[in-house]
């Protein structure tokens, strides 16, 4: 009996016009951080930020149609939805997949919403692949989803650097059961959730509702809640913890770090960057470092994959791994085999 295989068919962006530049962000900090160091430290030149119309369910269905622009599938043949844009949306409550599967006509198509902060897209990529493999009425899936968190970000809090980046926009891509190219291998992801209430908007739940006196406070409160527990945690277990991931992920695809030939990398500080492409012996045009756009969250993934198919970075046999982490703390690897099976 064939082994079911699951392909990636394409993939499908929607950036915002609306730009922040590493100077604003430098006057945002009241001066704390110099325009070059925004520059060479954080790795921000500039970042896309939400116009008047990038509602986060609205830039997903923009970057859904996209990637049915670009793949020329029949929305009709979507099965399912997976929603990986944030719970910051135009109307809480409301299920994002469902607007994004009504309005690109995925008429066939189920949906549901997932949240693993950054690292939704890693993460909803392996569970569309075993509902793939376990569901013999599903054949096609999307993944997609918007991203603005930016909007939350204080630059006067000195604790938030690490988020200056956060940036807006929205990406799809497409897997189809026995698609034969482009196979999505193995994934693993860790998480710590000891660090569950460590970063977050702190001001806007049932814990601490929004009311008169604190409503403009509200609107920039996503915070580190603990910055000394997180940060002495993270410097203990994050990069042990994200090498894990890629070696697992890589052992489940049969493959050995030697194997990469793309490191489809979330945005994070230049020197995580290198780092992170020197220990795994990897050369800088082995990714593409998103200083152009910030950290667009969980869509970092599929935007990185997008640019190296447009820049001739991933070719035919090239090994992709996808790496990502999220606040919480989540941290997740995958591989794609490009090409034919």
């Amino acid at each position: 009996m064939n082994k079911t295989n699951v392909g990636i068919v394409g993939t499908g962006i929607y950036i915002p016009k609306n730009q922040v530049t590493a100077k604003e962000i430098s006057e945002g900090t009241n001066g704390v951080w110099a325009e070059e160091a925004v520059y060479q430290k954080l790795g921000i030149k500039t970042k896309a930020v939400p116009g008047e119309n990038d509602g986060t369910q609205e830039m997903g269905v923009l970057a859904g149609l996209d990637a049915i622009k670009n793949t020329g599938i029949n929305p009709e043949d979507i099965d399912v939805i997976i929603c990986v844009g944030e719970e910051w949306k135009e109307y809480p409550l409301t299920t994002s997949a469902l607007y994004i599967q009504d309005k690109i006509g995925a008429v066939n198509a189920w949906g549901i919403d997932v949240a693993n902060r950054c690292c939704t897209t890693v993460s909803a990529m392996k569970m569309a692949k075993d509902m793939l493999i376990a569901d013999d009425d599903i054949h096609m899936i999307m993944v997609v989803g918007g991203y603005r968190n930016c909007d939350f970000v204080d630059y006067a809090d000195k604790n938030m650097s690490m988020m200056y980046n956060l940036g807006a926009g929205a990406g799809a891509i497409i897997l189809k059961k026995n698609h034969n190219r482009n196979l999505l291998l193995g994934s693993h992801i860790i998480a710590d959730g000891s660090l569950s209430r460590t970063a977050g908007v702190e001001i806007g739940g049932t814990a601490n509702p929004i009311t008169h006196e604190n409503l403009e406070e509200s609107r920039k409160s996503l915070r580190l809640m603990d910055p000394v527990k997180m940060k002495n945690r993270l410097n203990q277990v994050s990069m042990p913890n994200w090498f894990k991931c890629i070696d697992k992920s890589l052992e489940k695809s049969n493959l050995e770090r030697k194997d990469i030939d793309y490191l489809a990398i979330l945005h994070m500080k230049r020197s995580g960057h290198d780092g992170m492409l020197e220990t795994l012996g990897l050369k800088q045009d082995q990714a593409i470092y998103l200083e152009d756009y910030g950290h667009i969250g969980q869509v970092d993934q599929i935007l990185s994959l997008h640019l190296a198919l447009e820049q001739k970075k991933v070719k035919e046999g090239s090994v992709i791994c996808m790496i990502a982490a999220g606040i919480g703390y989540v941290w997740a690897a995958n591989n794609i085999k490009w090409g034919e099976a």
